[in-house]
């Protein structure tokens, strides 16, 4: 095999659902005006993968010139949980990405890396019946390349033989950063915001060629 793990983002890369959490800022901020609405869209589409938490606040700070209480953080980051976790559960897998967790967990250590709050990503994941597919599972607030120092460090990864999956500029620094390889994956009709000559594909029906399975 070329590698002996993989990461994996979540939102937009495991399961369809990339759309679910830009429709959810646009119902958050939907009060404010398309203007707000608009400015908080494009942010978050570019920084896909940075936590709700960091969106927000920044949100409410730059657009909205609102300074929020922590009280106050936490009920417009509740609200937006109430309005993506169910239907991220129910939301289509990426085309191959059934197939591959099946396979490729029994060879080869999977992770998740995702700019979901912790606990919500590990019940979504669960529910989903996919926890017996990884190894470990992350989330926020950490970020990424924190995440991939802890990971490295417990486990004693080469991170040269490591690929990293994800849809987002955040997930693509992050690789870069670490010296991990990294595939990007831009669904149908979806801009590609990496930079010319990164690898990238629309689907994960060809994983299993990708990492020599």
């Amino acid at each position: 095999m070329l590698f002996d793990a993989i990461f994996f983002d979540f939102d937009g890369v495991l399961v369809e659902s990339a759309d679910i959490k830009t429709d959810a800022f646009r119902v958050l901020y939907g009060q404010f005006g398309q203007d707000v609405v608009a400015r908080c869209v494009a942010h978050h589409s570019y920084h896909a993968g940075i936590s709700r938490v960091r969106k927000i606040q920044h949100y409410h700070s730059t657009f909205l010139h609102q300074s929020l209480s922590p009280k106050e953080l936490d009920a417009w980051v509740g609200r937006y949980s109430d309005l993506v976790e169910a239907q991220v559960v129910a939301a289509p897998a990426v085309l191959g990405v059934e197939a591959f967790l099946h396979s490729a967990s029994a060879q080869l250590p999977l992770f998740v890396i995702s700019g979901t709050p912790q606990e919500e990503l590990k019940r979504i994941v669960t529910a989903r019946g996919w926890d017996g597919f990884f190894s470990e599972v992350h989330g926020s607030p950490r970020l990424k390349t924190d995440i991939i120092d802890d990971i490295a460090g417990r486990t004693n990864l080469d991170l040269s033989r490591v690929l990293f999956v994800g849809d987002a500029m955040t997930d693509f620094d992050a690789a870069k950063e670490r010296g991990v390889a990294f595939l990007g994956r831009v669904a149908p009709h979806h801009d590609n915001p990496f930079s010319p000559g990164t690898e990238i594909v629309e689907d994960l029906t060809g994983l299993f060629q990708r990492v020599g399975m």
